[in-house]
């Protein structure tokens, strides 16, 4: 075996070690714990390779060394295939995921789902407005001078707005047809553009009807386009206070947040790809002691939102990745109706 691969291996062993025990790891546990075929003499210099690259310290006197944040990013870097769940995990996800009734329960068990597997805090954000497109408009006469509009996205959110129209039955019925035909598929912020181009293909009154209909209802969705996210799981953090350094005072902080945790994740979550944030990376003072695992979920080809798991920098990010790409996964396919 080349030097370099083996010096690999050992960094490798030192990282799994220090995440399932919390303890430094020296030579010796690394000989009898993990084959590499070399005498406890070989790791040390190995170990002190290492070290000199910035990979592993030396928290105190013992013969024991741990991760650095470097150490992290190399064997992140290094994980050339995500392992896949177990049938029993695939099962639990489905199990947990198959009764949901609408978006705010998908999300809701998603974040649950997510805290529960990776025993870390689990952030998901809600499908993005800007980047979503309409799938169906409905509209509901409620009185004679009353419409209820109903926008229902790709992505699964549903949108209603009450407006007032005199239009009977019949008009409403073919301006249905209408805004389906010439709207459905397009994003939300390409509605007042489109709505300029139906003036020509429908009579005054009825483009006043139009405009009553899409307006309140663009400028409603401008308003709520805010991200949103929700978190479970933050009790996770004080299962293993030694993992900071400091409080967690300055995670909590971040975590509440929303603006600085929506900066990471679409920085991080461009694509279906599993993202790793560790310590420094995240700069944001707050997470400097934190690691963010992260990736996109999509409906239809585009990704709409984020999730992700948040914890100590001593984290098994095998595991996480892969819980974190298997969750996004279901989300995308509840999304597409699958």
């Amino acid at each position: 075996m080349a030097t370099e691969e083996r010096r690999m291996q050992v960094l490798s062993a030192i990282v799994q070690g220090y995440v399932a025990s919390s303890e430094p790891i020296g030579s010796r546990a690394i000989v009898e714990r993990y084959n590499l075929g070399v005498s406890p003499a070989t790791v040390r210099n190995d170990m002190a390779a290492l070290e000199d690259a910035g990979l592993i310290t030396q928290p105190h006197t013992s013969a024991g060394r741990i991760p650095t944040e470097l150490g992290y990013r190399t064997f992140v870097d290094r994980i050339d295939e995500l392992k896949p769940l177990s049938t029993a995990e695939r099962r639990a996800i489905e199990t947990f995921l198959v009764d949901a009734v609408d978006l705010d329960d998908v999300m809701e068990r998603t974040v649950r789902l997510l805290a529960q597997a990776t025993q870390q805090v689990a952030i998901v954000q809600y499908p993005s407005l800007s980047r979503a497109s309409l799938r169906h408009l409905e509209l509901v006469r409620l009185s004679e001078h009353h419409v209820l509009v109903v926008a229902i996205t790709d992505s699964g959110r549903v949108e209603q707005r009450m407006v007032e129209s005199r239009s009977d039955l019949a008009t409403l019925d073919s301006l249905r047809s209408l805004l389906n035909r010439r709207l459905g598929g397009k994003l939300l912020s390409e509605f007042t553009d489109a709505l300029d181009g139906l003036s020509e293909e429908v009579r005054p009154e009825e483009f006043a009807t139009v405009q009553a209909i899409l307006t309140p209802l663009v400028d409603a969705l401008r308003r709520e386009a805010e991200e949103r996210i929700v978190l479970a799981g933050t009790a996770n953090l004080m299962r293993t206070p030694e993992d900071f350094r400091g409080t967690i005072g300055p995670i909590l902080d971040a975590l509440e947040e929303q603006v600085v945790m929506l900066r990471l994740l679409q920085q991080l979550a461009v694509d279906d790809t599993v993202a790793v944030s560790i310590g420094a990376e995240n700069h944001y003072e707050g997470l400097a002691e934190a690691s963010l695992v992260t990736t996109s979920y999509a409906a239809g080809n585009a990704p709409v939102g984020a999730l992700a798991v948040l914890g100590p920098t001593r984290m098994d990010y095998p595991s996480a990745m892969a819980s974190v790409r298997a969750v996004a996964r279901y989300v995308s396919e509840f999304l597409n109706g699958r």
